[in-house]
């Protein structure tokens, strides 16, 4: 199991690391490391002229004080520039002062918020060279395997050039080939590969005792049996989405336990559920999807339970089947929560809109889902262990990431991490325009207004983006195009195999491209002149997320390093936010837009202001007390891996 990690602070410990948390803020740390920036960008000139035989001995003089830990800021200066100088010989790119003022900020460990389309995936590479140097491995995280493959591709000759190897994971590798992937200086990899690798690799060793003790002399004897070698470093791609987002969910690894009468179980809960109604069998809490029988409710399952047997003879049992039931019909719906993929249930991350073949709901939700589908139902899982995002990537000596929108988050990730934020300035000034935000009184009138928008748009033949939250919401807006005539192009879960190609070409005249959520993070959305001349890429979200931070990712898309571009936001009274987080203001809004006839017009805008802070506050709330409940199961679990481990061993 894994290893203790220091506890995070509660009640004045919390406050106190708090307010160190906002002090340090004061500290202009975007100056400070532009600063070095310009110094790396004084010696530049020097090296320019070095054949690439002297340059490469130059880095190989340069890594000795990184290999003996003595690295001074110095000698970071000076790798940076000649790191930059590589860069430049092998793929054609300089790297710009903020990159670089990022690379070392990462080197040292805080986390840097550069705007959508600044570079951060070669701002990486910098720091990855002088994490490798230490000849002790280095983890760059990124969202999926296509990007893992593609940047340990692309940034290939210049790790070699500096006498570094380079390796990425994915998803179907088999053991052997992680294990020569990990033993690379760097590795390429998702966060959900590397935290399963490691679970698994735990899940191989005894912890204590006379088992422990062999295992030690078979692995010296035999070599190491694991996949992964020790954890040192890691740089964060899209950190906010993997270290908050992410972290209200712990990764389970888990094994089949079959039991014929519990799979038929479920086909009966579904059965039942059927048959009770909302508001009078049973209340429904959006907020927690979640739901409670009622005292009716609780009577109807009565006479049901009478003539079955089985789990059905425990009253408490057969409540949590029709609960779970109720769960799965109203709260994880298809296209929206998970798709049909081969006869079997495959859910959608709702982050990113991806599927996620390799995991499961938990607790008998998995099973509900799939009774509710009249497909085959999955044996209960038991889990094995498990850890949290927040978790796993504390057990790294260094730490550190990247992401377009970490600012509002660096509370929380100070609190967790114990990691600054450090925001710098866009190479070049944006000048994407906002057009705020439009709410609709009603599902329909939005669909309405956003298709009319996208007429408009495409009229002018600017290249339009439009981001869905669902499945369901990206083929509803398509068949809205497709009896309009407007060509498009549809991305999402079911459509995810050219997902790169399709984003990298969302930005040619006329081109109308819909995509659940963040699809395509990572990949640059390149502008003709054509379009540019149109007034650039116009980014349109159909639907407001429970972050702000997931909205202003979506709107970053436009307007990237100085290009023209604009972003505009329609919402529902009745969309998911404002039902799940604000329902009575939603209502009253409703009300008030039906007295004073605003059911075809947007609401006035301090009133969608005031519904959009309410929702989106309440969500993060909600979602920061799911990572706090998580780290402290975390917790409880080390705590009774370690009394056990400390129990005494009593030979037979």
């Amino acid at each position: 199991m894994p290893k203790s990690v220091e506890k995070l602070p509660r009640g004045l410990d919390a406050a106190w690391h708090a307010t160190i948390g906002r002090l340090r803020r004061l500290v202009p740390h975007h100056k400070i490391y532009l600063h070095y920036a310009d110094k790396v960008s004084q010696i530049e000139d020097q090296l320019k002229g070095l054949s690439d035989g002297r340059l490469k001995r130059r880095l190989a003089r340069l890594a000795i004080p990184f290999h003996l830990g003595r690295d001074s800021r110095k000698d970071r200066v000076l790798a940076a520039a000649a790191i930059r100088e590589v860069i430049r010989r092998e793929t054609g790119m300089r790297l710009f002062s903020v990159q670089i003022a990022g690379g070392l900020a990462l080197y040292d460990g805080l986390l840097v918020e550069m705007a959508t389309g600044e570079g951060k995936s070669i701002t990486a590479t910098v720091p990855a060279i002088m994490h490798a140097w230490r000849r002790r491995g280095c983890h760059i995280i990124t969202v999926n395997d296509y990007l893992a493959r593609r940047d340990a591709e692309e940034f290939q000759k210049v790790y070699a050039f500096a006498d570094l190897s380079v390796g990425f994971i994915e998803q179907e590798m088999p053991a052997e080939q992680r294990r020569a992937a990990y033993n690379r200086d760097i590795t390429y990899a998702t966060n959900k590969d590397v935290c399963a690798d490691y679970l698994r690799d735990q899940l191989q060793r005894p912890r204590s005792g006379l088992a422990a003790e062999n295992f030690r002399v078979v692995s010296s004897a035999y070599g190491d049996p694991w996949v992964q070698r020790s954890l040192f470093a890691a740089i964060i791609d899209e950190a906010d989405s993997v270290l908050v987002d992410e972290a209200v969910t712990p990764l389970i690894i888990s094994g089949p336990a079959r039991n014929e009468e519990q799979v038929h179980a479920y086909r009966e809960a579904v059965d039942i559920a059927r048959n009770l109604e909302a508001g009078r069998d049973y209340r429904l809490q959006p907020r927690f999807r979640s739901v409670e029988l009622t005292s009716r409710g609780r009577g109807v399952l009565a006479l049901h339970r009478a003539g079955l047997g089985g789990f059905w003879q425990s009253e408490r049992r057969g409540e949590e089947l029709i609960c779970k039931a109720l769960e799965g019909r109203h709260f994880y719906l298809r296209d929206r929560q998970y798709v049909i993929q081969d006869a079997k249930v495959v859910i959608v991350d709702e982050s990113t809109g991806r599927l996620m073949p390799d995991r499961h709901w938990r607790n008998g939700l998995q099973q509900a889902v799939e009774a509710q589908e009249s497909l085959e139902i999955q044996p209960m899982n038991e889990a094995l262990t498990r850890i949290s995002f927040q978790r796993f990537f504390r057990l790294y000596e260094r730490l550190s990431g990247m992401s377009g929108t970490l600012g509002e988050a660096r509370a929380d990730l100070w609190h967790t991490y114990k990691r600054d934020v450090i925001r710098l300035p866009t190479n070049r000034p944006c000048v994407r325009r906002a057009n705020g935000t439009r709410i609709l009184a009603t599902e329909a009138k939005k669909w309405d207004a956003i298709a009319n928008e996208l007429h408009l748009a495409h009229a002018t033949g600017r290249p339009v983006l439009a981001g869905t939250r669902s499945v369901h919401a990206s083929e509803q807006l398509s068949q809205r195009l497709t009896a309009l005539g407007l060509p498009h192009r549809v991305l999402n879960a079911r459509r995810y195999t050219e997902e790169a190609q399709i984003v990298a070409e969302a930005g040619k005249a006329g081109r109308i491209t819909v995509a659940t959520n963040m699809a395509g993070r990572g990949t640059d959305i390149r502008l003709d002149t054509q379009a540019q001349m149109a007034g650039g890429l116009y980014v349109i979200a159909t639907e407001l997320h429970e972050s702000g931070r997931v909205d202003r990712q979506l709107a970053g898309r436009a307007g990237r390093q100085g290009d023209p571009g604009a972003n505009i936001v329609f919402a529902a009274l009745d969309d998911h936010l404002f039902f799940t987080h604000a329902p009575a203001m939603a209502k009253l809004a409703q009300r008030l837009a039906q007295r004073i006839a605003l059911e075809d017009r947007a609401i006035p805008d301090f009133i969608a202001r005031l519904l959009i802070y309410r929702s989106q506050s309440r969500s993060q709330r909600l979602a920061a007390a799911q990572r706090t409940s998580v780290a402290l199961l975390d917790e409880q679990m080390d705590e009774s891996l370690a009394f056990a481990d400390n129990a005494p061993h009593t030979p037979r």
